[in-house]
């Protein structure tokens, strides 16, 4: 299955979770084995696998030993600036988004007199 925005977060897991199993099997490793190369325990291999949350750190783990680490690159690439940001910016680096501003030009309703 291919993962789209349309699935369910529980679809998506599960799909993955998938996906993990076939990797592990793949390097011939239990999951007594990962969890022991991960430093995490086999009940939260056992857990991953089920499709549940996990923490993180504990998918970092994970990856790691599956050798799919570098792939986080792909998922999540360093931002770049773009050209006007440069230049609006001048050099220095951004800290916080800027929040959505609310309309200034209400429109009031229109009353006697106002057209003079």
């Amino acid at each position: 299955m291919k993962i789209e925005g349309f699935l369910t977060d529980e679809a998506i897991l599960a799909e993955l979770a998938g996906r993990f199993v076939q990797r592990r099997l793949e390097f011939q490793l239990t999951q007594e084995m990962l969890a022991e190369q991960a430093g995490v325990s086999k009940r939260t291999v056992e857990r991953v696998e089920a499709g549940a949350t996990t923490q993180m750190s504990t998918m970092i783990r994970i990856l790691r030993v599956l050798e799919l680490l570098d792939r986080l690159e792909t998922l999540v690439p360093e931002a770049g600036l773009r050209p006007m940001d440069l230049l609006k910016l001048k050099g220095k680096e951004r800290k916080r988004a800027r929040s959505k501003r609310k309309p200034t030009d209400e429109v009031l309703p229109w009353k006697w007199g106002d057209d003079v």
